[in-house]
C-alpha cells in the first residue's frame, strides 16, 4: 500500500485507502476519540509525516544539516552568554553538554508545537475536499520532528565521547522522555490548531509563545535554581520533567522525582482536554477554514 502512496497528494492518498461507504453525520456535544478509525488510517498518518519531512527540506541548500546547525549555534550562544558571561552553574557538567542535552528535547518540542498548531490551516484545501480523521494532521506534524531529533542525537553522542561522558543504564529511559515531549507538544498543539482555524491571530502568537516558553524551561539553567517551594508550580510546565529527565538519563544528574510526576500529570490533563476540544471543533473545521 505504501508504494502506491508514494508521490501522491494527501487527498489522493486518503482516497486510495479503501474504506466501506459510510454516511457521516455530525453529532452534537462532546465526542470521544475514535482510536479504531485512527488505526485504519495509520498508513495515511505515515504518508503525511513523510510528506512533511520532504516539504521541509525541499529546495534547501543545506537540507538536513539544519538539524545540526540550529542546536549547535544555539548551544554556542548559551555557552558564551549564560555559561561564561553570566556564570550560570551547570551542575558540575561542561556547559556545552549541559545546554545541548536540553536543547535536543526542547527543539523537538518547539518544532512539533509549531507544526501541529498550523497543521489544519496549512492543509485547508484538503480539509474541504475529502474526509479523513482530522487528528491525522497534528499527529503527523508531531512525528515529523523525530528525524531532526535523531540526527542531533548523533552529534550529542560525539560530544559526550569528546568530554569523556559515558551514560549509564538510565539512558534506556530516553524514549520515554522523548514520548513525553511529543505528548506535551501534541497536547498544546491540539488546542492551538483548533483555535487557529477560527482565530487566525493564534498563528502570530505561536512564535512568541515558543520563545517565552524557552525561558521558563530549564534549558540554559538548572531547575535546581528554582526555590523548592516554587518547584511544584514550576513543574506544571511539562518540559521541566522532560529536560530534567534527559539530563538524568544522559549525564547522571539527580533524578527528577516529584517534579516529573507533576509534569506527567499536567501533560495528561492538557492532552485529554485537547483531544476532546479538537473532536468537538472537528465537525465545523471544513466550514470555517
Amino acid at each position: 500500500m505504501m508504494r502506491s502512496l508514494r508521490g501522491a497528494s494527501l487527498e489522493e492518498a486518503s482516497c486510495t485507502i479503501r474504506r466501506p461507504f459510510v454516511r457521516r453525520q455530525a453529532r452534537p456535544g462532546w465526542v470521544s476519540v475514535d482510536f479504531a478509525e485512527l488505526w485504519h488510517y495509520r498508513e495515511l498518518l505515515l504518508f503525511q509525516a513523510l510528506r512533511d519531512i520532504k516539504v521541509r527540506y525541499k529546495q534547501t541548500a543545506l537540507g538536513a544539516a539544519w538539524a545540526i546547525l540550529q542546536p549547535i549555534l544555539t548551544m554556542a550562544a548559551f555557552t558564551i552568554f549564560f555559561g561564561r558571561l553570566a556564570g550560570v552553574p551547570s551542575d558540575g557538567v561542561p556547559y556545552p553538554i549541559f545546554a545541548f542535552s536540553a536543547l535536543l528535547p526542547w527543539q523537538l518540542f518547539a518544532f512539533a508545537l509549531t507544526q501541529s498548531s498550523n497543521s489544519l490551516v496549512d492543509n485547508a484545501a484538503v480539509l474541504t475536499k475529502v474526509y479523513f480523521p482530522r487528528l491525522i494532521l497534528p499527529f503527523a506534524s508531531v512525528l515529523a520532528g523525530l528525524v531532526d531529533f535523531i540526527i542531533a542525537c548523533v552529534v550529542l553522542a560525539g560530544m559526550m565521547l569528546y568530554y569523556g561522558i559515558v551514560p549509564g543504564w538510565e539512558a534506556m529511559t530516553l524514549p520515554l522522555f522523548t514520548l513525553l515531549a511529543l505528548a506535551a507538544a501534541l497536547a498544546v498543539g491540539l488546542w492551538l490548531s483548533a483555535l487557529n482555524v477560527r482565530y487566525r491571530d493564534v498563528r502570530y502568537t505561536i512564535p512568541f509563545l515558543a520563545q517565552f516558553w524557552l525561558f521558563i524551561t530549564p534549558v540554559a539553567y538548572s531547575s535546581t535554581l528554582v526555590p523548592k517551594e516554587w518547584q511544584p508550580i514550576y513543574a506544571l510546565n511539562p518540559m521541566v520533567g522532560v529536560i530534567d529527565g534527559f539530563r538524568w538519563a544522559l549525564l547522571g544528574k539527580a533524578p527528577p522525582g516529584p517534579m516529573l510526576l507533576v509534569s506527567v500529570l499536567a501533560t495528561a490533563l492538557v492532552l485529554i482536554g485537547g483531544l476532546l476540544y479538537f473532536r468537538r471543533m472537528e465537525r465545523s473545521l471544513a466550514d470555517v477554514v
